[in-house]
């Protein structure tokens, strides 16, 4: 049988995500109840960072860990990928020694390649077009704090990055309206936009964005690889931030979501991480238990 892939959110079919977030919150309460689960025993994950990062490293390396098997961190200066051997070789080398590969880099196109060639699942863990493992811990939580997303009304604050793509992915296949807030010059993918054009719309007006929405969720200004353009940002995106304020023209129960790492005093004030909408830091370690549901999904074939 070929090897699942999971590079977007449209690798699953929405029940599967459904199903798979079911298994994450399981796998959240038995870890904090302190049940051992060896299901991945002897089982290898190669993690392949060209971006490197705090979150996708500890949560996939201990999420292996926890479920009794290994993770390899493999850096750019432990490869071969980008310094001149063909992607598509290293895909077939590596994925002939482990049961699982994950890769943090920056063109989309790379993981594509990658998983073209690989006998075993790949994970994209990040790039610079989309995010989707971030977007099964996101939606996750939202589950965990107010039931289904189904009918809700979302809205992103900034830059139309590789996390607005996957949100607008998520709109779909979760069944949300997704409402994007940013400046002219800084959309998200024209084609991606209309291709869930029922699903998604742009507003310039942070304010108007926000109004009645249940969730509200924002990144930094300048993702990683644009720190050149930082200045110019953050006078593109002044006025583009989430504060009590926006919060305040929200549904009542509405949440607060941020990727991290945040930059206090710029897309977020300097109070918004402790503000009583802010379920940050249950996002952040949904990584580790989303991740693990998707890891037994695709090297296991199933969630039990």
């Amino acid at each position: 049988m070929a090897a699942r892939h999971f590079l977007t959110l449209n690798d699953m079919t929405a029940s599967e995500l459904e199903a798979l977030l079911d298994h994450a919150s399981k796998l959240r309460n038995e870890w904090r109840s302190g049940v051992t689960r060896d299901t991945l025993k002897n089982r290898v994950l190669a993690m392949i960072f060209e971006k490197s990062s705090t979150r996708t490293r500890v949560s996939f390396e201990a999420g292996m860990t926890q479920l009794g098997g290994a993770a390899l961190f493999l850096s750019p200066r432990d490869t071969q990928l980008g310094r001149g051997e063909p992607i598509e070789d290293s895909a077939i080398v590596i994925s002939s020694m482990v049961d699982a590969v994950m890769i943090r880099t920056f063109a989309h196109d790379t993981v594509e390649r990658f998983a073209s060639a690989s006998r075993v699942p790949v994970i994209n863990a990040l790039t610079d077009d989309f995010h989707p493992c971030q977007l099964l811990a996101d939606m996750q939580t939202y589950r965990e704090h107010r039931g289904s997303i189904r009918g809700a009304t979302v809205t992103w604050v900034g830059d139309g990055n590789n996390m607005c793509h996957s949100y607008i992915n998520a709109a779909t296949q979760f069944g949300f309206n997704l409402r994007v807030a940013c400046p002219e010059g800084y959309e998200p993918n024209e084609s991606l936009v209309q291709t869930h054009s029922d699903r998604v719309t742009i507003i310039r007006d942070p304010a108007e964005a926000a109004r009645g929405a249940h969730l509200l969720v924002t990144d930094v200004w300048a993702s990683m690889g644009q720190e050149d353009e930082q200045k110019a940002r953050e006078k593109a995106f002044r006025g583009y931030q989430i504060s009590p304020d926006l919060m305040s023209v929200a549904d009542k129960d509405a949440l607060f979501m941020h990727c991290l790492p945040a930059h206090r005093g710029e897309e977020i004030s300097t109070d918004m991480m402790e503000h009583a909408s802010s379920v940050v830091w249950d996002e952040a370690e949904n990584r580790l238990h989303a991740q693990k549901a998707l890891l037994e999904f695709l090297i296991l074939n199933k969630l039990d």
